[in-house]
């Protein structure tokens, strides 16, 4: 179930936007002083399902947020989604930021597409950028996306170097094109890795309206039902949900990989940190901060900035002891890792 906002209106923010943003979605913010001009006032990253908190990617939104307050002085905020809203409260929440003055405006998942559309023509002066989509084509607008299925791909090739049952498993959150491209690339990981090797994938929902970002209950059971099945090596990318997913495979004592964040590191998770072998990562926290950075620079990124392994936008942590230490599974993920570099090995996106 989906936690409860938070209400924090910003300090920096005018009354109208207080009013606004509380009326389609909570917010938080990195600090609590005001602030009387417009001009500066930072960057503002728009929350979609999941919200602050999900230990993956909305947090790494978050951190790219932090960096720029420290090294910008700003006062930036962070606005939360409301259950079951339409793209009219997104529209709403996007126009109340670029209203107040902050840029970038920053729309976190790819359900903010058609809000990020029509508000960057309104505001053509203001930088407005959108994480994993690349449908908008404007002089304003950022699309920040990543090769997913490459590090998918290194998550398969671990997966079948740590299974032992030769069954792993796949959970995505929603059944989209962005999630069946970690299910793409994970599975050819394995297949290439280790002939015989299962692999079950699922998904938690056909909606992220469903929950399927935002209800680690639903990847718990769908994880012991996996665990069940023989799957001793679990890959979740399921936003908040994959948390169930980590608590299973820690309870059931097989391995977890984590996704987007460095999960290993979570504090959320340190219960379960033992059991989470590697974390597929991209680098969500970079592409906010980049965007924040060339505007404050005076050279505002547009169009499709892409992360890969090859400019270190998406890549797997060595966090966890057991998998930096493994030199089989060390060995394998270097040539893996190479050979996507080098061309010799194309990964599928679907």
């Amino acid at each position: 179930m989906r936690r409860v906002s938070r209400i924090a209106v910003a300090g920096v923010a005018t009354a109208a936007l207080a009013v606004t943003v509380s009326a389609c979605g909570s917010s938080s913010t990195s600090s609590s002083s005001s602030e009387s001009s417009k001009n500066n006032l930072g960057l503002a990253l728009a929350y979609d399902v999941g919200g602050k908190g999900d230990q993956s990617f909305n947090d790494a939104a978050t951190a790219g947020l932090e960096q720029a307050d420290k090294e910008f002085g700003y006062k930036s905020t962070a606005v939360e989604p409301q259950d079951n809203e339409s793209d009219a409260d997104k529209v709403q929440r996007l126009e109340s930021l670029a209203k107040a003055g902050y840029n970038p405006v920053i729309g976190v998942g790819f359900a903010y597409a058609p809000a990020v559309k029509e508000v960057a023509a309104k505001y053509p002066k203001t930088t407005f950028g959108i994480v994993d989509d690349e449908t908008i084509k404007a002089d304003n607008v950022a699309d920040l996306v990543f090769h997913e299925e490459q590090a998918s791909y290194l998550a398969g090739v671990a997966a079948a170097k740590a299974t032992k049952s030769n069954v792993v498993g796949f959970i995505g959150g929603v059944d989209v094109p962005l999630i069946h491209k970690f299910e793409a690339g994970f599975k050819q990981g394995v297949e290439d890795t280790k002939k015989g090797v299962t692999v079950k994938s699922q998904y938690l929902t056909e909606t992220a309206a469903e929950g399927g970002f935002s209800s680690p209950d639903k990847g718990e059971s769908a994880a012991d039902g996996q665990i069940d099945a023989g799957a001793d090596v679990l890959y979740a990318a399921a936003g908040l949900s994959g948390q169930g997913v980590i608590k299973a495979a820690n309870a059931n004592k097989v391995w977890a990989i984590g996704v987007d964040s460095d999960q290993y590191k979570q504090d959320a998770l340190k219960a379960y940190k033992d059991s989470i072998l590697t974390s597929a990562m991209k680098n969500v926290q970079g592409a906010v901060f980049g965007l924040a950075k060339s505007v404050e620079d005076g050279k505002p990124e547009t169009g499709v900035v892409r992360g890969s392994l090859e400019n270190g936008g998406v890549s797997v942590s060595n966090s966890n002891p057991t998998f930096a230490d493994n030199a089989a599974i060390q060995d394998a993920v270097k040539k893996a890792e190479e050979g996507i570099k080098n061309g010799t090995i194309t990964v599928k996106t679907s």
